[in-house]
């Protein structure tokens, strides 16, 4: 025999062989669709936003009532993605537990989780009333969701706020956070009250958590609580209490930073979610206000967000950028009742922890997405809170009507409270309901409460407020056509000039660098530039003897217009400015009435004199002693609107070179000022 081996097949061996190759073929092609649905899975593995406890499965919530170790009553609620922990009856939260870390509050406060009201009546001073609960209940228990109750009658005395108080908080299966409203109540017969804050507040584990985000292009790594201590030599004060420049941080890369809670403020419209971030155990926690319904001072009102704490909030009514002005006294004889939220408390994680500061907040922006879609929640059980079938909507088309009709496109429409043009912005007690139309007029209004409000609305481009000529009745079920709707913006006469641009902030004007041993690096080459500490008292410096002088014409408002009117700081005391508009009139209507359409984005303790072609002479126009929005000072771009439309009669102008004399009359400290929006002098008219 050959030394080379020779093989033969048989009949048998070659379908032996087909066989065995068909089954290879059959593994490789599930091998490969297994491999492509792993590859589908990967992102979703490495996504994984809600982990267990120590590995328990999700399950129904259970509630359990026990004594801790100090024999404190407490109420349990775990299902077990999470566990929270409340103090009972009092209903605050001292404990969460998520994703293995035993507390993601600070263990080291009492007030870690809760709501509480700033207050005060005739004769009492201001008080906090952190409303702690005196009766405990359980709502509803079932296999998709616990809710639970603690909550406070008035017992007449002058310790709390006279109000009944409900907070309720909801743990659903399958959900890795807590939702909490609140119903709040008084008598008429009560006695009369001032209540100028309610919040829900989250004091965080500072050993975990220390990246704070609030809008895609606002987010950093944030300094201590403790840094901010000044007894201790780590911070100086600065012009008000909630500014601080941080002289030796633990951490030396914030050192010279200023921090200020209000350099995070934002819009009301813009404030869905917000939170902090643990890098350390890549976990997230976060607010998420899926409606402004229950907020006040309408869609572009500035509130608190996150800040050094670490603190997160969510506030439901206060007086932040508009100041006194807010309606928040309750009168003798005057009942109310408003549901504040739900908000969800919402935790994630991050299993791979390659970039958490990233894909957890991408994380939490789509679930607020979810939550706003999901809105008005159908398993609140509170027959407080009207479901979807039990609310109404409303769609119409908005005109504007300035010289020639237009589609008011992008403008701002919503209900409110039945009251004068633009009070939308003062009002705390009842519910308000917002959106913008599109580009060709067209708004719907949906998941209106059953009530009766008026139609507001303003148009970004043109001055003055909107308010619809009849009141409207939003019944259960109900769908209302308002069809066209038109704005007829305040104007007598042709533009002869204008300075800025109608938006209802001073954001298109000079804004000045910030000073590099106060500055916040965040708004560095930023978009929102205003919100450094100290830009107010660059006016001094910009104009040291002598007052801004306008040229129209000349002048550029980008360049040439100080974002905020404030005073002069003159050694140890601040003095009253006057601001200059110079413009040519090649003729004067004599008999004629002009009109000077003014304007202004915020106004704080200050009075606006307005004198024509003599700096000397008696005010022709004042504005009184108006705001306390307090924009200057907490970096805001814009507080309350203000618009006064002012005859200004022939006589006073002249042929050629005109000047109008704006000053500021109050100045006894650097924040008394005032934010222009727009300005514009108008020609008699025509008609």
């Amino acid at each position: 025999m050959s030394p080379q081996t020779s093989y033969s097949y048989t009949k048998f061996d070659l379908e032996i062989w087909k066989r065995k190759e068909k089954m290879i073929s059959q593994k490789k092609i599930v091998s490969s669709v297994i491999c492509f649905l792993l590859l589908l899975l990967l992102p979703v593995a490495f996504s994984e936003t809600t982990r267990n406890l120590k590995g328990i499965s999700a399950r129904a919530p259970t509630v359990q009532q026990i004594k801790n170790k100090h024999g404190a009553k407490e109420v349990i609620v775990d299902n077990g993605i999470f566990r929270v922990t409340f103090s009972s009856p009092q209903g605050l939260i001292t404990g969460i537990k998520y994703n293995e870390i035993d507390n993601v509050l600070n263990p080291r406060l009492r007030a870690r989780g809760y709501w509480d009201i700033t207050w005060q009546r005739e004769n009492i001073l201001p008080k906090l009333d952190r409303i702690e609960g005196t009766n405990f209940r359980i709502i509803a228990q079932n296999e998709e969701q616990v809710e639970i109750s603690f909550s406070r009658k008035w017992n007449g005395g002058s310790d709390h706020v006279p109000l009944d108080v409900d907070k309720r908080y909801i743990i659903r299966t399958n959900t890795s956070g807590i939702y909490t409203y609140g119903i709040f109540e008084r008598q008429p017969e009560w006695p009369e009250v001032e209540m100028g804050l309610i919040r829900v507040a989250f004091k965080l584990n500072p050993d975990r958590f220390h990246y704070m985000v609030v809008a895609d292009n606002r987010q950093r790594q944030m300094p201590t609580d403790d840094d901010r201590d000044i007894d201790s030599g780590r911070a100086k004060p600065l012009a008000y209490k909630e500014a601080v420049r941080l002289t030796h941080p633990h951490n030396k890369m914030f050192k010279n930073q200023v921090d200020d809670k209000y350099q995070y403020t934002c819009e009301v419209k813009d404030n869905k979610v917000h939170g902090w971030i643990s890098t350390k155990s890549n976990v997230g926690f976060w607010l998420i206000s899926p409606s402004s319904e229950y907020r006040s001072g309408g869609p572009v009102k500035q509130e608190l967000t996150s800040h050094v704490g670490p603190t997160t909030l969510t506030t439901f009514i206060s007086e932040h950028y508009v100041g006194s002005d807010m309606e928040t006294r309750y009168k003798a004889g005057e009942a109310w009742k408003k549901v504040l939220g739900p908000v969800f408390v919402y935790l994630n994680s991050d299993s791979t922890g390659n970039n958490p500061q990233y894909s957890l907040w991408e994380d939490a922006k789509r679930q607020a997405e979810q939550e706003v879609e999901a809105w008005p929640y159908g398993f609140v059980a509170s027959s407080d809170f009207p479901t979807r079938q039990e609310r109404g909507t409303i769609t119409g088309r908005l005109f504007v009507n300035d010289r020639f009709l237009t589609p008011a496109g992008s403008a701002y429409v919503g209900l409110a409270p039945p009251g004068e043009a633009g009070s939308w912005q003062t009002n705390t007690k009842g519910y308000q309901f917002w959106t913008q139309t599109n580009e060709t007029g067209y708004f719907t209004i949906d998941n209106i409460r059953p009530g009766t409000y008026n139609l507001y609305g303003w148009v970004p481009g043109f001055i003055g407020d909107f308010t619809y000529q009849n009141q409207i009745n939003v019944a259960a079920g109900s769908e209302i056509s308002l069809d066209r709707v038109v704005f007829q913006p305040p104007r007598n006469g042709p533009t002869l000039w204008e300075i800025g641009l109608p938006d209802r902030t001073a954001r298109e004007y000079f804004v000045p660098e910030p000073y590099k041993n106060t500055m916040n690096p965040l708004y560095i080459n930023h978009t929102d530039k205003f919100r450094q500490y100290g830009l107010w008292q660059r006016y001094t410096e910009l104009y040291p003897n002598h007052d801004l002088v306008y040229t129209i014409g000349v002048s550029n408002y980008s360049q040439d217009w100080f974002y905020a009117h404030v005073t002069r700081n003159i050694g140890s005391t601040y003095v009253p400015t006057t601001w200059q508009i110079v413009f040519e009139l090649p003729y004067v209507n004599w008999r004629g009435s002009y009109t000077l359409q003014l304007a202004l984005a915020s106004a704080a303790r200050a009075n606006l004199q307005v004198r024509f072609n003599n700096e000397n002479s008696r005010p022709f126009f004042s504005t009184g002693n108006i705001g306390r929005d307090n924009a200057i000072a907490r970096h805001g771009i814009h507080g309350a609107y203000h618009l006064y439309s002012i005859d200004v009669p022939g006589s006073l102008l002249r042929t050629g070179t005109n000047t109008i004399y704006l000053r500021q009359s109050k100045a006894l400290g650097p924040f008394e000022g005032l934010m222009y929006d727009y300005i514009r002098l108008e020609e008699p008219s025509t008609a």
